[in-house]
Order: C-alpha cells, then structure tokens, then sequence
C-alpha cells in the first residue's frame, strides 16, 4: 500500500510545534481535492521535465521521479492508495509519497513550485478535463431534442403565455426552443474552457521564481494556448471557475424549466405526455401514483448550482491579492457543480428518450380553449379591419361562446358574420389548429416548413 508515512508539514521548520486537532481539520481539503490526482501528477510530470532543462535535475532524478509518479498514478488508479489529511491536500499527498519511493529526488520536484501555481494549473487543467464529457452530455441531449422533433413533427400543441392557453405551435417547435438554449449553454461552456487555456504555472507563490524557468515548454507539455502574463494574477484569479458555475447555474435553471413542464405536462389535469417507468417512482401509501421524482431533483438542483455560485462570488469579494487561504472554498463548490450538472443532463436525456407523446391530449386541449383567437383577429385585420377593432371583435366572439358553453369549433360561418361582415365561409379553416400552425409566415415560426428548417440547422451544429 502506498500510505505516505511522512507527515511533517512543508512549512514544519518556521514553527516549534504541530497543529491543534481542530487547526488541522479546517485545513485539511484532501477528503475533496483528491480527485485532482490526475491533474497533479501530470502538472508534476511535466514541472520535473523543465526542472532538467534548466538544469536542476540530473537525468537519474527525472526518470525517478517519472517512474516514481507513474507508480502512484497505477496505485490510486487501483484504489491502493491513502490519503492522509495529515498532508492536508493532494500535493503534498503525492510529494511525500514520491519521497517515500524515492528519496532526495522526490525532495527536489518542488523547486521553482508553489501550491498556489500549483493548485492554480490543476483546476484549470480539472475544468478541461470534465467540460470534455459535459460537452459531450450537452450535444446528446440536444440531438435527443432533435430526434424527438422530427418524430413529432406534425403534434400540434396549445402554446402558453402566463401558463394560459395561447396560441397552437407545434409539440416539436417548444422542444427545439430548448434545444436553442442548451447550445447557447454549450458556448458558455466553451467561454469556461477558454478562460482556462492560459498558463499559471511557474509564477511561484506570488512574486515569480528565481530560476530560469521555461514556461514556453510547460505550455506546450501542458496544452495550453497562452501564458498568463502577470505572476499575481496567476496565483489568485479563480474567474474560469466563476465562468464555469455560471454555465452550471444557466444550464441548471433551464433544465429546471424544462422540468416544470414535464411535471406538469404528465399530470393526469394536463396527460401531454406519459414518463417511463425507469424514470418515475411510487408512493409508500397511495398505490396509484407514479411520481415524476427525477423530474423534481432535476428541477431541485438548479438551486444548488446557483447557490455554488453565489457562494464563490461571496468567497472572492473581500479578498486581497494574492492567494489566500479563503481559496481553498472554490473546489467543493466547482466540483459540486460539475457532478450535479452532469448527473441533471444525463437524467434529462433518459427521461425524453423514453417518454410517450399524447398527441390526443394535446389536440383536445387545443379546442377547448380558444386558441386561434389571434388568427381570427389576423383574419379580419387582413381585410383591412383595424387590428384593435379586430381584437375587440374576437373578444366578443369569446364571451359568446363562454356564455354557451361552446368554443370557436361549435361554430358555423353564419355564426361569425353576426359579428362582423367582414367574415366569409372560409373563417371556418383559419378557426382550425392544424391551419393556424401554417398561417406563421415569419422566420424561426412554428410552421412545418420553419420548424423543419430549425431541425436541420441544429443538425449541423451538433455533428
């Protein structure tokens, strides 16, 4: 087993005694910044490499400390190794490790090296490394948002403003309005990423480094595009994870949105759609149910997300340059965030992939409530009606039939031209849903040949 023995602190020799129980317990964070192990051995990896270009190492040294990193990689790979929060992090987890192993050698990587650049390279190379599967996540579940579209292209639905019954679009025109969002999500996932891709590493704690350091090599080792110019900022800016709990806080509110919708659209008042089993639970009491549980933690955790963000920009606000401890609160609020967005896109795709379209419902739901009441205005403004002459018309036509309990379908075109002269026999086909969704001539509208058109274009983007 790998348990690092040494537990003397790095900084041990300023200081005459260890820390109080309590002390340690706040400071220790490898109980949550052990999942950066693989970020930090490969930012060691590539640290001891440019220590023997400039000459602090011997050749022996790096390949010791090479094979000795290896070593340890295999091991907590395995689940081998342990971590010791006598070591407080994960650097100092694996420093003393490699010591173990292997000596001076191991004594020596931390040359020309700061926790605070340290840490400062391993969140960034962490936010790459898991923006990869979210982004794969993202575009899977847009292509899911696609699918379904062309599937339903022809489900005409009523569309809703203040959750009233507004005007008929098609099922798979609301689906793409997500769809839209979620690629406006995967750019600012993009932007998080970009905000990583400058370089901390070897500015030191704060002031730089009184050695030659290569940091042109350590770019290209580590795949960065940049170098971040100011050895201050470098230790200290935490705007990439800023940046990425704000992707997590938008991505997470609109899939809580998206949510609300299925809550409400597999209730048995509206029975738009019927979720899997796989996806629902039941009730310890009432035998009936199938609760859209997945539904509501999904729609659960955006307050999370933007909670995590909220706490970091709470963290950041009163500190001075440079590092601070305070920093320490970036990782569990970051890596919260990465878990729970991943976990609340995939629950999304389940539940759309495997859900039932209950085009009836939505049919029924349309001609009960009045929804071309915008055409028929339209109509009337087409021959010239003024439009708010036409609207107050409308009006009049509802009351009616409120008044007799009967909606636009139960009438004949003798019924409208009572109200207006201008109405003629084929007021009957504009009342339909079915021709509303194709009287939308505008771009980005719900008409089959626009909705068509917004499939494709999606298509594209997602390859």
């Amino acid at each position: 087993m790998g348990k690092a023995k040494e537990k003397k602190k790095p900084w041990g020799g300023r200081f005459s005694g260890g820390l109080s129980g309590i002390a340690e317990k706040i400071s220790a964070s490898i109980q949550f910044d052990s999942r950066l192990w693989r970020q930090d051995i490969r930012g060691s990896r590539a640290h001891a490499k440019m220590l023997r270009r400039i000459g602090l190492l011997t050749d022996a040294e790096l390949d010791d400390i090479l094979r000795g990193l290896s070593d340890i990689e295999k091991e907590i790979e395995a689940g081998g190794f342990s971590f010791s929060a006598s070591l407080e992090d994960i650097h100092m987890n694996i420093e003393a490790a490699l010591t173990e192993r292997i000596g001076d050698a191991g004594r020596k990587l931390h040359t020309a090296r700061s926790r605070n650049d340290q840490v400062a390279l391993d969140m960034r190379l962490h936010v790459r490394d898991e923006s990869e599967s979210i982004r794969t996540l993202l575009q899977g579940l847009i292509r899911v948002l696609v699918e379904l579209s062309e599937k339903n292209i022809d489900v005409i639905m009523p569309g809703y403003t203040h959750l009233q019954v507004a005007q008929p679009v098609r099922f798979s025109h609301h689906l793409l309005a997500y769809a839209w969002g979620f690629l406006r999500d995967a750019g600012r996932l993009e932007s998080a990423v970009k905000a990583c891709e400058h370089l901390p590493l070897g500015s030191g704690a704060l002031a730089g480094l009184n050695y030659p350091v290569d940091r042109e090599f350590l770019r290209e080792e580590l795949g960065f595009t940049g170098i971040i110019p100011n050895s201050m900022d470098a230790v200290s800016d935490r705007d990439f994870i800023l940046d990425f709990c704000y992707f997590a806080s938008v991505c997470g509110v609109r899939l809580s949105r998206f949510c609300e919708e299925l809550v409400l659209w597999s209730s048995s008042e509206f029975g738009f759609i019927r979720l899997a089993d796989a996806v629902t639970t039941g009730s310890s009491i009432m035998p009936q149910k199938r609760n859209p549980d997945i539904a509501e933690l999904i729609r659960g955790k955006s307050g999370r997300l933007a909670g995590n963000l909220a706490s970091l920009l709470m963290t950041l606000k009163g500190l001075p340059m440079t590092y601070n401890r305070d920093l320490q609160e970036d990782k569990e609020r970051l890596f919260d965030s990465i878990d729970t967005v991943t976990l609340s896109l995939a629950g999304m795709a389940e539940m759309l992939s495997t859900m039932t379209v209950n085009s009836e419902r939505m049919k029924k739901a349309l001609s009960s409530n009045f929804s071309t009441a915008t055409d028929i205005a339209d109509y009337l403004a087409r021959k010239g009606v003024p439009f708010r002459t036409s609207h107050e018309i409308v009006g009049r036509i509802v009351r009616s039939c409120e008044e007799q309990g009967i909606d636009f379908f139960g009438l004949k075109a003798s019924d409208f031209k009572k109200f207006s002269p201008e109405f003629e026999d084929d007021i009957i086909d504009i009342v339909k849903p079915e021709g509303s969704v194709e009287l939308k001539l505008s771009s980005g509208g719900t008409s089959r040949k626009e909705v068509l058109a917004q499939i494709e274009a999606l298509k594209k983007m997602i390859r």
